[in-house]
């Protein structure tokens, strides 16, 4: 949910990333954690819909899911909607890592998912956190 903010999407992201790793699983060559290696798989299965999802928005012209002009939350139901949408702001890249740091997915594991190193990863975590946090207190939730 965290990477395409849609029910129904992420539960095709999940069914096609089984049948990769189905597909796939002969190649699996151990070098890392089979939690890892799957991870890596709906990581990348995600990318690529996002990526095409882009593709044909642009050519669409299609308003975006969020706008700044929302109104500001003000229940714990709606600060968590405010901070999913916050989420859906960031770059894909940004919102994988963050979507997986909520996971509870170690820093090494992003790491290892994404190719970029663990104290990339925890400078990225770092840097998003900020700015989520910039954009609740201007919207004075903190």
């Amino acid at each position: 949910m965290g990477y395409v903010n849609d029910p129904e999407w992420a539960k095709d992201l999940v069914q096609e990333t089984f049948v990769s790793v189905w597909k796939n699983l002969p190649n699996f060559r151990k070098e890392a954690a089979v939690g890892t290696w799957i991870f890596r798989i709906a990581v990348n299965n995600c990318l690529r819909q996002i990526d095409r999802k882009k593709k044909a928005e642009a050519k669409m012209d299609d308003i975006p899911f969020v706008t700044d002009d929302s109104p500001p939350p003000e229940t714990q139901n709606e600060q968590l909607t405010f901070l999913r949408k916050c989420i859906a702001e960031l770059k894909e890249v940004d919102r994988l890592i963050i979507s997986m740091t909520l996971e509870e997915i170690s820093q090494k594991e992003i790491g290892e998912v994404l190719g970029i190193s663990e104290g990339n990863v925890r400078v990225k975590v770092h840097r998003i956190k900020e700015k989520i946090s910039q954009k609740f207190a201007k919207h004075g939730q903190f």
